[in-house]
């Protein structure tokens, strides 16, 4: 049987269009992805500005409206700032009402210069002069001074803040067996106040004692006027949210 001659197939030269469909096809698939990243979530851009109003002291206090109050277009950076600024006007408005507060409870001991309520970023302080609190040498309250003490403690049971009592001194040298310096002194007079407010209802917890000796002083201790004003206790409430600092790198 005779053999059929052997046909070479032609050459395709349209071979080119599948490696071309296969470019075009992944190609999409690049801008398809990329404009899915650049798509601003706004349920996530919601719950991060949530997250953020509750972490700065606010309250998302109506979600249904939450998302009319989201603008896309404000850049995250400036959204923590504002929220960060919102939530600071807040606790000076919160510490001022206290101070406020603390100022009428202690009002004739304000009159009469020995007690002075004042605020700064740092929080709202009751500066008491020693005289009132103890008798001169020692760290025991006397029973005039707890009355007043008591009625602070009132206003500080139910607040949320930290506070730090403070014990100051002049630069008179004592030394004796429950005082062998100033530091001394001024340490448990601080803490004769802190146990006051713990037993009147303050949480623990929230009370820190600092002992100064006579390293702060606010007057000349050369007189008798200054030294009297340099024996003081200091009771500091302290802003939740105090100013921000930055730090200097070393290199």
């Amino acid at each position: 049987m005779a053999r059929k001659p052997y046909q070479q197939d032609s050459e395709n030269h349209e071979r080119w269009l599948i490696s071309y469909a296969d470019f075009i096809t992944l190609l999409f698939a690049f801008f398809v992805v990329m404009y899915a990243i650049s798509v601003v979530n706004e349920g996530k851009y919601r719950v991060i500005s949530t997250a953020l109003g509750d972490a700065f002291g606010g309250k998302n206090k109506n979600p249904a409206n939450a998302s009319s109050a989201i603008d896309p277009l404000i850049p995250l950076p400036t959204l923590i700032q504002k929220k960060r600024a919102e939530a600071m006007r807040r606790e000076r408005e919160r510490l001022t009402r206290l101070a406020q507060d603390l100022s009428s409870t202690l009002a004739p001991l304000v009159r009469e210069g020995k007690v002075r309520v004042t605020q700064n970023s740092r929080g709202v302080s009751v500066e008491i002069n020693a005289s009132v609190l103890f008798d001169p040498g020692d760290a025991a309250l006397t029973p005039d001074s707890k009355e007043a003490l008591r009625a602070l403690a009132v206003l500080l049971k139910n607040d949320p803040h930290a506070v730090q009592v403070e014990g100051h001194t002049d630069t008179t040298p004592i030394k004796n067996a429950l005082f062998p310096s100033n530091w001394e002194l001024s340490a448990v007079r601080a803490s004769s106040v802190v146990r006051l407010f713990i037993d009147s209802g303050v949480a623990p917890e929230r009370l820190t004692v600092v002992g100064h000796g006579a390293n702060i002083a606010v007057a000349p201790n050369e007189t008798a006027e200054g030294k009297a004003r340099n024996r003081r206790v200091a009771v500091t409430i302290l802003s939740a949210l105090p100013d921000t600092t930055t730090e200097i790198p070393t290199r």
